[in-house]
């Protein structure tokens, strides 16, 4: 029997998230904005309810590219609050679109966001090693340091809880449990 991290649960959704994309290093700032944009999608809500409307997010946010999102008009915005693929929250939607501009803004400073986010953890994982998922937190100083610079930047859904799940994702921090399959792996 394959053993993971107790979140995953036995929802087809998550297990194939966790197996396949959760803490593995990801570099593509396209996908990096996704995630990103997901995470703050999520805040209030399971990470299920997310995974099930993904394929509705990528569909309409144009694949998350950030150049288009961040060109998205007032006639945009209104039908995203009517495209029932996606949490239609008005704040979280123009929060997708702001922080597409905040990521060209990143970009230029610092050639990719990649580059950007990737250096709060000196551009290498970092490799915990809980025995549960239970153990693992839920903010650290290092997603508080994001936070407040996310913030200073203009972004927005990025509180700490947020930052050190988006953190979790592209794989910036190995949470995975010790006794999971995926540990050694990453």
């Amino acid at each position: 029997m394959v053993r993971r991290c107790a979140w995953a649960g036995n929802m087809p959704e998550m297990i194939l998230y966790h197996d396949g994309e959760w803490g593995v290093p990801l570099y593509d700032d396209n996908k990096i904005f996704e995630m990103l944009s997901l995470e703050g999608a999520q805040a209030g809500l399971s990470w299920a309810t997310i995974l099930k409307r993904r394929e509705g997010y990528r569909v309409a946010f144009d694949k998350f590219d950030i150049s288009k999102i961040s060109k998205y008009k007032e006639s945009k915005v209104k039908s995203l609050i009517q495209d029932n693929r996606i949490i239609r929250n008005q704040a979280k939607i123009r929060s997708t679109i702001n922080n597409a501009k905040r990521v060209l803004d990143a970009k230029k400073e610092f050639g990719s966001f990649n580059n950007y986010v990737w250096d709060f953890v000196d551009h290498k994982p970092i490799i915990n090693k809980f025995k549960s998922s239970s153990q693992c937190p839920s903010t650290t100083p290092i997603s508080d340091s994001m936070t407040l610079d996310l913030k200073k930047r203009g972004f927005t859904f990025v509180g700490s809880t947020i930052c050190y799940a988006f953190m979790q994702s592209i794989g910036m921090v190995n949470d995975h449990s010790t006794d999971c399959f995926r540990y050694n792996e990453l």
